[in-house]
C-alpha cells in the first residue's frame, strides 16, 4: 500500500500533463494461494472475469483517481508487457519511453518520479518540482 500511495503522489503531482492507467492483472498474492502477511486485503485467485472485476472494485477504492481496466483472463497484457505482477511503464504515441523493473524489487516509483521530473524539464524547459 505504501507503493499505491507513492504512485498516487505522482497521479496527483502529474495529472494534468500524463494520463495514468492501471491494468489490474491476476491477483500476485492471492487469499487462496500464496498469501503474504501484509496484505491489507482478502482477494481470492479469479476464476472468472467477474471474480476480477470484483477484486478490481475493491483496489479501486485505495487506488489513484486515474484509469483503472482489467486484463483478460488470459492475462495477455501482463504476458504482453512482463507485468509479473506489478510495473510501471511510459508510453507515448505507441512508444515505449520508460520501461521500470519486474515487481515487486524492480517496482520502483521513485524511478518513476525521477524520469517524469526529467521529461516535465524538457518539455517545458523548468526545474523539476519535487513531491
Amino acid at each position: 500500500m505504501a507503493r499505491m500511495s507513492a504512485f498516487q503522489r505522482l497521479v496527483t503531482k502529474y495529472q494534468r500533463d500524463v494520463d495514468f492507467l492501471i491494468i489490474y492483472i491476476e491477483e500476485a498474492h492471492p487469499s487462496d494461494g500464496w498469501i503474504t502477511t501484509d496484505s491489507p486485503y482478502i482477494i481470492p485467485q479469479h476464476r472468472s472475469l467477474e471474480d476480477r472485476v470484483s477484486a478490481a472494485r475493491v483496489l479501486q477504492q485505495g487506488a489513484p483517481g486515474c484509469a483503472l481496466v482489467l486484463d483478460t483472463m488470459a492475462n495477455s497484457s501482463s504476458s504482453a508487457y512482463g507485468a509479473y505482477f506489478e510495473r510501471l511503464y511510459v508510453i507515448q504515441s505507441g512508444t515505449i519511453m520508460y520501461q521500470g523493473g519486474r515487481g515487486p524489487d524492480g517496482y520502483q516509483v521513485s524511478e518513476l518520479r525521477t524520469w517524469l521530473e526529467r521529461y516535465d524539464e524538457q518539455l517545458h524547459g523548468i526545474r523539476p518540482r519535487r513531491l
